[in-house]
C-alpha cells in the first residue's frame, strides 16, 4: 500500500540526493567505496554549507523548520529543476513565511463556472476539458469525449484522468507510451500531494492506485514531482488510428485550482487530419452532453 509519507521533507531529500551523480556535483573522487548510489550526507553538507547533523535531523523528520536561504542551498547543491525546487518549498515548513514560495493549499474544488462550460462547448473543433489540480475531470466537450472517453459514462467517483490512465484497459490502449504518460501521471500527483497535504479525496486516490497497480507504487517511491506544461502525446485511437497531439493547459483566473487543457494537432499533418475526421465522425452520432 502506498501511503503519504508523515515526513515528505525527509524522504525527498533523500530521493533527490540518491538520484544525483557526485560527479555531476562537482564531488571530487576521494577512493572511498559508496555502499548507496547518489551524494553521501556529508557532500550534501558541504556542497549546501550546513552541518551534517542538520542534513541529518532533516532527513529523519526531527526538524522541518527551514530558511529559505538554506533550501536555496539545497535546491542549488541538489541540483533540482524548477518543479522539483517548487515542490521542495512546498512540503518545508519555512522560517520565514514572508518569502516562502508555493504555499500548500486547500483540497480542489469541483464547481465549473457556466461560462466556463459555455467557452468548451464553442471549441468544436477542439477536444478540450476542465481538471482540477488533483486531474479530477469536471467538465468536457464532445471533442474530449470522442478522442478519450465518454466521461459521462464514468461513475463521478472513477472520473479522474490519472485514475483512468492506471485502472481503465480501454484508457490505458489510447496512449502510444503508456509507461512515459503514467510516469508524468505520478509526477503531477505526487507534486500536488507535497502542496495539499491534507486533501482527504488525493490521499484515497493514491491509496488505491498504490494499492491496484505495481507501476504506481514503483514510480510514486521514485518522487519525481512536476508541474503542469505544455506536452506532446501519442495516441492510438479505434477510430481514427495514431495521433500526435499538443496537449496544452492553461490556467483559470477566476478558479485558480482548476485548468483548461486542450488537445491540437499541427496544422496540415496527417494528425491533423485524422482529429478532423474525429470530431466529424463524432458529430454524427449521438450526442455526449457532459
Amino acid at each position: 500500500m502506498v501511503e503519504l509519507p508523515g515526513n515528505e521533507l525527509g524522504a525527498f531529500l533523500r530521493s533527490r540526493r540518491a538520484a544525483l551523480d557526485p560527479r555531476e556535483a562537482g564531488m571530487p573522487d576521494d577512493g572511498r567505496l559508496r555502499r548507496v548510489p547518489g551524494l553521501r550526507r556529508e557532500e550534501l553538507a558541504q556542497l549546501a554549507h550546513v552541518s551534517v547533523d542538520y542534513v541529518v535531523r532533516l532527513e529523519q523528520g526531527r526538524t522541518r523548520r527551514v530558511s529559505r536561504p538554506v533550501l536555496d542551498a539545497l535546491a542549488e547543491a541538489l541540483r533540482l529543476a524548477p518543479d522539483e525546487r517548487d515542490y521542495l518549498f512546498a512540503v518545508a515548513d519555512l522560517t520565514d513565511v514572508s518569502a516562502a514560495g508555493p504555499v500548500r493549499r486547500r483540497a480542489a474544488r469541483t464547481e465549473v463556472a457556466p461560462r466556463l462550460r459555455q467557452l468548451l462547448d464553442t471549441m468544436p473543433d477542439v477536444p478540450a476539458m476542465v481538471l482540477n489540480r488533483r486531474m479530477d475531470v469536471l467538465a468536457w466537450n464532445r471533442g474530449a469525449a470522442a478522442l478519450l472517453t465518454d466521461f459521462g459514462g464514468v461513475p463521478l467517483p472513477e472520473r479522474n484522468l490519472i485514475r483512468l490512465t492506471f485502472l481503465d484497459d480501454d484508457f490505458r490502449a489510447l496512449y502510444g507510451d503508456w509507461p512515459r504518460a503514467a510516469r508524468e501521471c505520478v509526477a503531477v500527483l505526487r507534486m500536488e500531494a507535497g502542496r495539499t497535504p491534507d486533501d482527504p479525496a488525493l490521499a484515497a486516490l493514491v491509496g488505491e492506485l498504490g494499492v491496484r497497480d505495481p507501476d504506481f507504487r514503483v514510480w510514486w517511491a521514485t518522487h519525481q514531482v512536476r508541474g503542469p506544461r505544455r506536452l506532446t502525446k501519442v495516441y492510438v485511437h479505434p477510430v481514427a488510428g495514431t495521433l500526435t497531439l499538443d496537449v496544452q493547459q492553461f490556467s483559470v483566473d477566476t478558479h485558480p485550482d482548476q485548468q483548461l487543457v486542450a488537445y491540437t494537432a499541427q496544422p496540415d499533418s496527417p494528425s491533423y487530419e485524422a482529429l478532423r475526421f474525429l470530431l466529424q465522425w463524432s458529430s454524427t452520432r449521438t450526442d455526449t452532453k457532459p
